[in-house]
Parts: structure tokens; C-alpha cells; sequence
């Protein structure tokens, strides 16, 4: 069985040696870039399975990595960011990254965000049927059942819960959220965001005040698990 290739965009040379160490003996095969011209470079030969790309670099914003690695590659890409600012870390997500993960990062965490973003998304895609906890969603007659019994959602919950499903594992950025459900132009109306997102965490998560599920990033949106 061939490896799952993981491209390591970061110049910090202790931290190349660290995530090599760590990721080869979680069996993945890893390849290097130390500027964000090598990483576009080795993106183009290798055609990765994942990118972890680091946002500081010395040649390049890792932003424009980023976008010139998305012209091309869908494959999973996690930014790593010694910056907590949330701006950054919401361009990178509306830029194309699918997680985030900030330094320092605890290995265990690391490890757990790669196989999410690894793991095959599209269930609304491929599955007639979605379950999590004790919910089940039907995706051709749009029926969202708990415990076996009908729940009642309105048109644009069931939109709303039918992304996120889609984009299981992924954080999705507020501005994202609000386009494609509500659409271009009402990306600065997050107080929408809010009451749908408590009203589904009401008839689906068993503790609303504690979602299993449907998770919040704080300042940056929102993320289905």
C-alpha cells in the first residue's frame, strides 16, 4: 500500500525535523520545502496528498503560496501559523486552506486535524443517508430524523446543516457560511449565522450549550464533526 505523501512548507529547521519525525512514524512520506517557492515547486512535482504550509516564510507570504497552490491542487491543505490574529487565519480559510492548526501545537491535535482533512469528504455526495450521533439525515427526500422521529427544520436550517455535512472536518469561515446559504452580499450579517446555528444545535446536538457537533471557532466560523 503506497503512503500518504505530506508536503511540509516551514523554514524553522528544528520544527522540519520534528514534523518529519512525527509524521513518518505515523507512516506518512514527507517532503520538505523550507520558501514558498520550493513548496509550489514540490506541489507541482509531487502532487501531495495534504500540505502543511506554514504562513511565515522568508521568500513569500504563505498566503500566495496558498492561492498559487489552489489553482491547481484540491487536495487538503492545513496552515500552520505562530500568528493567532484571526484575520490571517480567515483569509487563509476563504483563500482555500481546509483547517488551521497554531504554534506551538500539541502532536496528538496535529495528528488527529491531518486525518480528518485526509479523511474522503462529499457524504451528501456519495451516501443516500448521513448519520451522526443519534441523528440521521436523508439527503433525497431532505428528512432529518433524531431518535427515529421526524425533526422539523426549516428550509434554510436544512441548507445550513447540508454544508456542513458536506464539509465535514473543515473549518467554514463565517463570510463563507453567509454567501452560500444567504448569499453574495449578506457576508457581514453573522447575526443570521447565530440564531440558525443555536436553533440546529436546539433540535439536534443532545446539550446545546456543549455541542458535540456543530463547533464554533472562535472569531472564525464554524466546524462540523
Amino acid at each position: 500500500m503506497n503512503k500518504q505523501v505530506i508536503l511540509v512548507v516551514e523554514d524553522e529547521v528544528q520544527l522540519q525535523k520534528l514534523l518529519k519525525i512525527t509524521l513518518e512514524s505515523s507512516d506518512y512520506k514527507v517532503i520538505i520545502a523550507g520558501t514558498g517557492k520550493e513548496a509550489v515547486t514540490l506541489a507541482a512535482s509531487y502532487s501531495p496528498d495534504l500540505v502543511l504550509l506554514d504562513i511565515g516564510l522568508p521568500d513569500v507570504s504563505g498566503q500566495d503560496v496558498l492561492l498559487r497552490i489552489r489553482e491547481w491542487c484540491d487536495r487538503g491543505i492545513i496552515i500552520l501559523s505562530a500568528q493567532q490574529n484571526e484575520t490571517d487565519i480567515v483569509t487563509a480559510l476563504d483563500n482555500g486552506a481546509n483547517d488551521y492548526v497554531t504554534k506551538p501545537f500539541r502532536t496528538a491535535e496535529l495528528l488527529a486535524r491531518i486525518r480528518s482533512v485526509l479523511r474522503k469528504n462529499g457524504n451528501a455526495e456519495q451516501n443516500p443517508e448521513y448519520q451522526f450521533g443519534n441523528i440521521t439525515v436523508s439527503f433525497a427526500d431532505r428528512m432529518v430524523k433524531r431518535d427515529g422521529l421526524p425533526v422539523k427544520l426549516t428550509a434554510t436550517e436544512y441548507n445550513l446543516l447540508h454544508l456542513l455535512i458536506r464539509n465535514e472536518g473543515k473549518v467554514l469561515t463565517h463570510r463563507f457560511l453567509l454567501k452560500e446559504v444567504w448569499g453574495v452580499g449578506q457576508q457581514l450579517e453573522t447575526q443570521y449565522l447565530r440564531v440558525f446555528i443555536g436553533n440546529l444545535r436546539k433540535k439536534l446536538e443532545e446539550n446545546p450549550n456543549q455541542p458535540q457537533h456543530i463547533l464554533t471557532e472562535s472569531g472564525v466560523g464554524y466546524r462540523f464533526v
